[in-house]
């Protein structure tokens, strides 16, 4: 069994998380933002919280990674560089197009209240239809993120990589990374989603062994380590309605 431990890592407070919250606390209809979606950076909250997961890394040789991932988004990378430059011999970081964030088409940059207002027809569709079947016109569902990962899942397999492997990546993807590997259904996934959305710089952990080949969820969602490490804890979810 060549690959172990999938230990997935959100990415740290972005600004456009920032402005996301902003603007559906005043009851904007968008979210100002002048750059695409892939060019968003940390905040300066996000930065620490990227350093604290390349300290509680550094902190124990059982969680240093063999192979480092990350998706090619600027929020993902910058998680990654810093997370990495805490380590004594550090891995390379590889992209991967196939673990960013969902693409949201239309809507994205819109709050709840302006996908509402612009688009009334496509949030009836996302009403009859459900997060995970629903996709918007020009993005993705959530079924669509599913292939993604589960085409990176195999072609990981297939590869040289070993041991365990760190995987920057995004709220949504991270929560359906544990639904390819533990093939669950619809309802279960939903049922995870609705006790809360992945917070920012994060830790999850997917392990399996010789004795139970199936993947195994060991952690989801602990932040504990930013507290520890000198970093402070924010929830952002990266969609307006990621629980059903």
């Amino acid at each position: 069994m060549a690959v172990t431990e999938l230990i997935l890592v959100r990415h740290g407070e972005s600004i456009g998380n920032v402005a996301r919250e902003e603007a559906e606390s005043s009851g904007a209809l968008s979210i100002p933002m002048p750059m695409r979606d892939a060019d968003v950076p940390l905040s300066e909250v996000g930065v620490e919280q990227a350093r604290a997961v390349g300290r509680w890394l550094a902190a124990d040789q059982d969680r240093l990674p063999d192979t480092v991932w990350s998706s090619p988004y600027l929020r993902a990378r910058q998680t990654a560089q810093a997370a990495l430059a805490e380590l004594a011999n550090p891995p390379a970081i590889r992209q991967d197009e196939r673990i960013r964030d969902r693409e949201l088409g239309v809507l994205d940059l819109l709050t709840k209240r302006g996908v509402g207002s612009q688009f009334p027809a496509e949030a009836e569709r996302r009403r009859w239809l459900g997060k995970f079947y629903y996709r918007p016109p020009g993005g993705e569902s959530w079924a669509d993120l599913v292939l993604r990962i589960r085409a990176f899942l195999a072609d990981l397999e297939r590869g040289p990589q070993r041991g365990r492997q760190l995987i920057v990546s995004h709220d949504a993807v991270i929560l359906l990374f544990r639904y390819v590997c533990e093939q669950l259904d619809e309802d279960s996934v939903f049922e995870i989603a609705r006790s809360g959305s992945v917070t920012n710089a994060s830790i999850s952990r997917l392990v399996r062994d010789d004795a139970e080949p199936g993947w195994r969820t060991a952690v989801y969602n602990d932040d504990q380590h930013l507290e520890a490490y000198g970093a402070r804890a924010t929830e952002h979810p990266g969609e307006i309605d990621a629980a059903r």
